[in-house]
């Protein structure tokens, strides 16, 4: 037998080991990515095989929260592809200025960057006031992080540099609080957004959502979960309401292509359609 078989039925093992503990599952997830980040964890604790995590992932809550941790590792930053929050500032709030009340939902919000970064946005084109912001993610830590809104001092250079080039209209450091070597996000930002733990692998839909931001989360799953999650999307939004995904993302191939239209394609921005 090859040695990548006995590593496809270790992991096979181990994920019907955490579907069954903690009801999470994986088994859609893009395999490449998935065995990818699974060798890592057993290399970094010390483990001689994946079949060793099984127990481990049974029987320790604090290991299978550093599980997940590796599967929710993500590239984030304040204003990140400045130019696509350029888009939702000058085409997307155009629309959302004629609701009187906006719900927007970012979903795999991670650490919190992009959810900050559109609420400046909101504050500075006058919508913060009647819009909630609702930002999701299935892990904890990272939740924990996003709802502090406490990020390096070290990084403020460059979340500047992308707040210009996305638009910014006033001082990046008038939304933030510099404290030894951290930045605070301002209270008036996070008046406007619920932290929430969402898994979209198995949670319900969100109702009457304006815009939906859930970008580079689609592409570590498999065609049937991103279909999954794609519904759960158009469930999610009002008619004619918004669909911001990651560059690497389309509905090209899925099965709620014809429930929406191309609104800028090179920022992949999709409308709701009215009747679909």
């Amino acid at each position: 037998m090859k040695p990548e078989d006995i590593i496809e039925f270790e992991v096979n093992q181990l994920l019907e080991a955490i579907h069954f503990r903690y009801g999470y599952d994986f088994r859609d997830y893009s395999r490449a990515s998935l065995e990818r980040r699974i060798l890592n964890r057993v290399q970094l604790s010390d483990l001689d095989s994946v079949s060793d995590m099984v127990p481990k992932i049974l029987h320790d809550p604090d290991f299978f929260d550093l599980f997940l941790r590796d599967m929710s590792v993500t590239v984030t930053e304040m204003f990140r592809e400045p130019l696509v929050f350029k888009k939702v500032r000058q085409k997307v709030f155009t629309q959302l200025k004629t609701y009187a009340r906006v719900n927007i939902w970012h979903a795999g919000c991670a650490t919190g960057e992009e959810v900050y970064s559109m609420a400046i946005m909101l504050k500075e084109e006058g919508l913060l006031e009647r819009t909630r912001i609702y930002a999701t993610d299935y892990n904890n830590h990272s939740l924990e992080i996003a709802e502090k809104g406490i990020y390096p001092a070290e990084k403020i250079k460059l979340f500047t540099q992308n707040y210009l080039a996305s638009g910014g209209k006033a001082s990046f450091a008038d939304y933030y609080q510099a404290k030894f070597n951290s930045a605070k996000m301002a209270e008036s930002l996070k008046e406007h957004i619920t932290f929430a733990n969402h898994n979209l692998m198995k949670d319900q839909a969100f109702a009457e959502m304006h815009l939906i931001v859930c970008r580079n989360v689609l592409i570590y799953f498999n065609p049937r979960l991103q279909d999954r999650v794609l519904s759960l999307f158009k469930e999610s939004l009002i008619p004619r309401g918004f669909l911001l995904l990651g560059d690497k993302e389309t509905l090209e191939f899925s099965q709620v292509k014809s429930s929406f239209e191309e609104f800028a394609t090179k920022e992949r921005i999709f409308r709701r359609l009215i009747h679909v």
